[in-house]
Order: C-alpha cells, then structure tokens, then sequence
C-alpha cells in the first residue's frame, strides 16, 4: 500500500505537468515463446532418443540420431550416405556409430571393411576389441584352408543362387548375359542342383557342365548340342576365373564352417583385394547375396549393413541393381544400409547414372564432410542442399560436417570419448612419432578445454533462458 501523501503528491503532479511516466503491466509467456528474444536459437533436434553423435555446432545442444527410432513420420527410408574426403573424420564417425548402436540389445551390425593397413583391416582392433574373428577373404590365404563363400550355398535359394551367377558374369563381362548365353547358364545350374544332392554344389561343377552340357538340355529347346555347349563358352570362361584364377579359393567351394552370423558385429575384411580391379564387384555382389539370403531374418532384430568405399557398388549397374533389392529390406525387415564415398561424382557420372541415381534417393540421411569448393556445388545440387549448407562445406575441419535428415539441416561436432579413441584413430600409430603423438595430444587437450568453456557458456545463456517453465517480459 502506498501512503496517503505519495498518492497526492502523484495526483498533484499529474495535474500540473500530465502523466510522464507509463507503468506496464508484466506478461507472464513460456519459454517457447520467450525465446524469440534471443534469436540465435538454432533449430530443434531429432529428438533425445537413440545414439549420441556429438554436439551442434551452433546451439551447442547434443546431437543425437538413430534411424531406427526416427523411421516413420520424420525419415521416410533407414538409410545414410557419408561423404567427404579423406582425413576429415568419416571413418572415426562410422566407428563410434558402429560401437554405440551395439550397445542396443537388438542390433546387429555387419561391416565391408575395404581399407586397411599392416596386413588388417581398419575394423580389426574393434573386432579383437568384441571378441570378434573378422571374415578376411584373401585369395591367398584361401589357397591354404581360408575362408570361404559358396555363390551355391544351399541356404540361398535357387533364383537367388541363379540371379547371383548372373551379376558374377555381367560384372566381370561389364555387359548384360544375351538371352542364348542366359539358356546356357540356366540349364547348366538346374541340372548341377538336380544331380548333386550328396554334398554342396560348387562352381566347378557348373563350369563343367557348360563346357559339357547334356543333350537333354539341347532337345529341350529343339537346338544342337553344339550351340548350347557354344552358348556357355563364355559364362564357363568368366566363372573360370573363380575357380582357378586371379580369385581362385574364395568361392569355389563349400561355405566354411563356423562364420558366426548371430555375432553382434560381422566384418567382412577385403583389404587383401585390389580395390581398383573387378574383383571387388564381384566380391560385393557375392557378399551382398550371400547376406540377403542366410543374414537378415524377420526376428525383430534392427540390422545395419555399413559398406566403405561403397563407389564400387553404386558405379556398377549390376551390382548397384542388387543392391537397391537389398535396400528395400530396410522397411519390411529392419535394415540400415550405410554407405560411405569420398566424392559424389565418383558415382552420379558413371556408368550406373540411372541406378546411382535411386540409391541416393533411398538415403534419406546425408553426411558431408569437407569437400572442395567444386566438389561441394555439384554435391549440393545432387542432393538438394539449403545454399548456406554447400557455401560451409568447404570450410568446415575435420570432425566437423554438414547433417541432413530428410531435410533438417545441421552442423554436427562429432565427439570421441577417451575410450573409444585408441579404438577409431587405428593409424596414428604407424604414421607419427612419439613426439608427434604428444604434440597431438596437447593440441587435442587444448581443442577440449576451449570446447568445454564454449559449452559451459552457451548452457549458461541457455539457462538464463530455460531456466524455470515460465519466464516474465517486462
């Protein structure tokens, strides 16, 4: 209450001079609102549900993603293209991805681990780490009791076992099979499934029945025997490689016994392989049939299929077909194919445009690390990026890059606990010194300090924002 004489004297004023002073009521409003009076809000998160991945950049808010839990309503497809040059934190991001999605009870993870140095994979530490034998496919070790992948395994079926000797030879003719040498490869492997029912068919039984196919075969279609065994010259020439070639030991025989396909986490190690020869497409179709048919189940479990230098897939229209079969599992079982580029022009101006072109459009998850200036307008085009996003991408450094869900743009911090970073960072010990990796370590520490005192602040002014449910405007 105010004194008597106070309210005259107010009175008295307000008659002689007018009122010049105004007193507004206050506006009680939330925090929702209220936050239009700071304006660099950044825009909201996916959520606080599923793996962590870092932090962003301009808001300073964690960052967390998890197909699986954003499938529906906010991503129409479960699956991610990773792109960026080499040096820039793609493989440290897949890594950690790989080692917190495992820690779900329900997840299963299998790698195609292309890359490696001193003799191993770039997986191998994570594996060893998991208890866990990678799957190397070595032409030589095979040679002496290595492993083995059996194209005519009986648990894919028969089409799929037909289907996969076709991508074999057409990636390996670089041409589609003509309908008389499709006949030869058809009759040849129905009739080496029929016959052989002691143990596993294996491709040397079906180059032995082109090159002597049965008469049977020839009067089915009213043709000579000549043209059939004419017909299957090449395809046996082509399967021949496998069986006793340059591939020679990896596929020509039964399946090896013990591959462990309900491990949490599967790594396929093709380091041993020359990653620019035609081998790799084929290794990649056989793996990828091979994994449709004895991997993925409907049992509930959430599956993700991670392929580096996934150029060698999408760059060849065959292989690219069966992969994009394989991409379609994603809604019906659960599957999150990952696949990882170094540059996007590798593959939209191939020889698999068309087929190129559908894979990207099942990514609804685009990663982009730094590229340069050229390279990030083409990619942005492709991709359909905000104009602010592709002028970033040149500058941004390395952990840094540009997050796009399905149209939720963001730049991402990726962040690797203490624990995870002798597991990530796997060649920093052959490339540096000591005195290299100290330096390093001090720089590092630096970067760390500054980053916490960076995000102290932000939770500070965020605080002052968010700190009670309602907030009062004068």
């Amino acid at each position: 209450m105010r004194d008597p004489l106070s309210v005259l004297t107010d009175a008295f004023t307000s008659f002689l001079f007018g009122k010049v002073e105004t007193t507004r009521l206050p506006v009680r409003t939330s925090t929702g609102q209220a936050q239009a009076v700071y304006l660099p809000t950044a825009a909201p998160g996916l959520g606080d549900s599923g793996v962590i991945i870092g932090r962003e950049v301009y808001s300073g808010k964690g960052y967390i993603y998890d197909p699986f839990q954003l499938y529906g309503q906010q991503l129409p497809a479960p699956h991610w293209l990773v792109l960026g040059e080499s040096g820039n934190g793609k493989s440290a991001l897949e890594k950690t991805y790989v080692l917190r999605q495992l820690r779900f009870r329900d997840r299963q993870v299998v790698v195609l681990d292309a890359q490696g140095e001193d003799g191993v994979g770039e997986w191998n530490l994570i594996a060893q780490e998991l208890g866990i034998t990678p799957i190397r496919l070595d032409p030589t070790a095979a040679l002496n009791h290595g492993i083995r992948l059996n194209p005519l395994d009986p648990s894919i079926t028969t089409t799929g076992q037909l289907a996969l000797l076709r991508t074999i030879i057409e990636v390996a003719m670089g041409h589609g099979l003509d309908e008389r040498s499709g006949f030869a490869l058809k009759v040849a492997h129905a009739y080496v499934n029929e016959t052989i029912v002691e143990r596993q068919p294996v491709l040397t039984d079906i180059v032995d029945q082109l090159r002597h196919p049965e008469p049977d075969s020839a009067e089915a279609m009213n043709v000579a025997l000549d043209d059939v065994r004419a017909w299957g010259l090449d395809v046996a020439l082509v399967l021949d490689r496998l069986v006793d070639g340059d591939l020679r030991g990896m596929f020509d025989g039964p399946t090896t016994v013990g591959i462990d396909l309900d491990a949490p986490l599967i790594v396929f190690d093709l380091s041993h392989i020359d990653r620019n020869s035609i081998a790799m497409p084929i290794l990649m179709a056989i793996v990828g049939v091979w994994l449709e048919h004895t991997w993925i189940r409907p049992d509930r479990k959430k599956r993700i299929f991670l392929v580096e230098e996934a150029w060698h897939i999408i760059n060849s229209p065959f292989v690219a077909q069966l992969f994009q079969r394989l991409l379609k599992f994603g809604r019906r079982l659960g599957l999150s194919f990952v696949a990882v580029v170094h540059h996007l022009s590798d593959v939209v101006d191939g020889a698999a445009a068309k087929e190129a072109a559908a894979i990207l459009k099942m990514a609804s998850t685009r990663t982009i690390y730094a590229q340069k200036a050229d390279e990030a307008r083409a990619t942005g085009r492709v991709l359909g990026l905000p104009r602010w996003a592709v002028e970033i991408i040149p500058t941004l450094t390395p952990g840094i890059a540009v997050w796009d869900v399905n149209g939720n743009v963001q730049v991402v911090k990726h962040l690797v606990t203490e624990t995870e970073r002798p597991l990530v960072f796997t060649d920093r010990a052959m490339t540096e010194s000591a005195s290299d990796r100290q330096a390093d370590d001090a720089l590092r520490a630096a970067e760390l300090e500054a980053e916490e005192r960076a995000a102290a602040f932000v939770e500070q002014r965020m605080g002052d924002l968010d700190g009670s449910s309602e907030s009062t405007v004068a």
